[in-house]
């Protein structure tokens, strides 16, 4: 497909990965051969968010390092769910860079989700799943004590829709919203995707319309992200353009 096709990192490439993201949400990448040429990108591309498990240039190395407690599964060898990253804040980040530095020895591969599919699907094949999960209420994303409360599916801007997701522990759906979930798991698996990386590849992903997760594996596998929002420049959006059904589906979810 189109939308997997690879572009690589040297600085006349900018341009070309910003119309990518703008046009699908999501842009494979090569020649990052380590933190020093993420770190390069980043600069180029958003301005980085700082997170709890971050070293202070914003990069997180991922890997197994036997770590355990909610909200510590990808440091661990376990298959990831497809979710969204800072669902737990206000305003996620939008955008997610992720670099390849080991593969695993066995597994392992980066799996992607398109909202922007997985809403269609919804509106059209589970019009009140979608509505539930649409609630202003749907969802508490975080521990007891930290979070936010909000919309699986909502506005993400004058005509645009964006996804907040995860379905691990630290997340709670209200009864309609969890009755919706098995429904939602069902169409996010049918249009989840495998990205297999090599040391040196990543992708870039619009955080509020792509879901992101990965395979079980065993070996090292040591995998650098960055997190971040687009510069004004780059005119990425978040979200993605909204169908007029998934759009009035979510609109009478929010007068409710």
């Amino acid at each position: 497909m189109e939308i997997f096709r690879a572009y690589d990192t040297g600085p006349d490439s900018l341009p070309a990965i910003a119309a990518q993201l703008r046009e699908h949400g999501l842009a494979v990448l090569t020649g990052l051969a380590g933190r020093a040429e993420l770190s390069v990108l980043a600069a180029r591309l958003m301005t980085v968010r700082p997170h709890r498990d971050a070293a202070p240039d914003g990069i997180t190395e991922i890997t197994d390092t036997g770590a355990t407690g909610s909200g510590y599964a990808a440091f661990t060898g376990a298959g990831l769910v497809p979710h969204t990253d800072g669902t737990a804040v206000a305003d996620p980040p939008q955008l997610m860079l992720l670099a390849c530095i080991r593969p695993a020895d066995d597994g392992g591969a980066t799996l992607v989700a398109d909202g922007a599919r997985v809403i269609a699907a919804l509106a059209g094949q589970h019009p009140g799943a979608l509505r539930a999960l649409s609630a202003p209420r749907a969802a508490w994303f975080g521990t007891a004590a930290d979070g936010h409360l909000g919309a699986v599916f909502g506005p993400a801007g004058p005509g645009r829709a964006g996804i907040r997701l995860r379905l691990d522990e630290l997340a709670r759906f209200s009864p309609d919203a969890a009755a919706a979930v098995p429904a939602l798991r069902e169409v996010i698996e049918r249009h989840t995707a495998a990205v297999h990386l090599r040391p040196g590849d990543g992708i870039a992903v619009c955080n509020t319309r792509w879901l992101h997760g990965r395979q079980p594996y065993t070996g090292r596998r040591v995998m650098l992200r960055i997190l971040g929002d687009p510069l004004p420049g780059a005119g990425v959006l978040p979200g993605f353009p909204a169908l007029p059904a998934a759009q009035a589906n979510m609109e009478e979810a929010h007068a409710q």
